[in-house]
């Protein structure tokens, strides 16, 4: 086993280990909030590590193909995703996904929330489109991605078991983007089956490949 396999596998195993029983039964998230300050900061170095073994060096200009698909997230530090562990009403974030497609160079970002006691469960939605942006005055892309974020939907696809597809959604209102800044998103690891990135406020995302025909998205998870 190669060294960068090596990292990859006890980074994501090391996540695994700390969730809890009810995470893993929803393919929940974990973030750095709910960790003790020295997990998290193991965290930050096994992902330092092995984002100086990434494989695909300019991964925007050489491997920009590896970014199509679907993705799971595992583990986060940005505010969005803090701020889905301090739901209210008994409600818990499910499996956050990010659907991207190169052909028409947009994303989006699904967040399934159900209530701990089963009696709803719907999703948050964010769609967004993407640009390869040119970094530090080169005419070339390297790793950063310019993002316009579009619309959020919110949605009930169930109460008490019952299917709600009038609520689906039941509201939809444009996203809000940064004042006076474009936000941006850097890929400072990427291979086949795992992608590590930062946002523009610094925050974390740690996410694996998924398949995409496994899955049923856009509301009808």
């Amino acid at each position: 086993m190669d060294k960068r396999t090596k990292l990859k596998q006890e980074l994501l195993s090391k996540i695994e280990r700390l969730k809890t029983s009810q995470d893993i039964k929803l393919g929940s998230p974990i973030t750095d909030v709910q960790l003790e300050d020295n997990i998290a900061q193991e965290i930050n170095r096994l992902t330092e590590k092995l984002e100086g073994e990434n494989p695909n060096l300019s991964p925007l200009l050489y491997h920009v193909n590896l970014l199509d698909g679907v993705w799971q997230l595992h583990y986060s530090t940005s505010r969005e995703i803090r701020s889905l562990t301090k739901l209210k009403y008994g409600l818990k974030v499910g499996t956050v996904y990010q659907v991207i497609d190169l052909k028409t160079q947009s994303f989006f970002n699904q967040a399934f929330v159900k209530h701990r006691l089963g009696l709803i469960s719907g999703y948050v939605l964010v769609t967004a489109t993407f640009e390869l942006a040119k970094e530090n005055g080169s005419p070339l892309p390297n790793k950063r991605l310019n993002i316009d974020f579009k619309k959020r939907y919110l949605a009930i696809e169930q109460i008490t078991g019952v299917t709600t597809p009038q609520l689906n959604p039941f509201k939809v209102v444009p996203a809000q983007n940064p004042r006076g800044r474009v936000p941006v998103f850097d890929i400072t690891y990427l291979d086949e089956s795992l992608r590590i990135g930062r946002g523009g406020d610094g925050g974390l995302y740690i996410l694996s490949k998924v398949n995409k025909k496994e899955l049923n998205l856009m509301g009808n998870n």
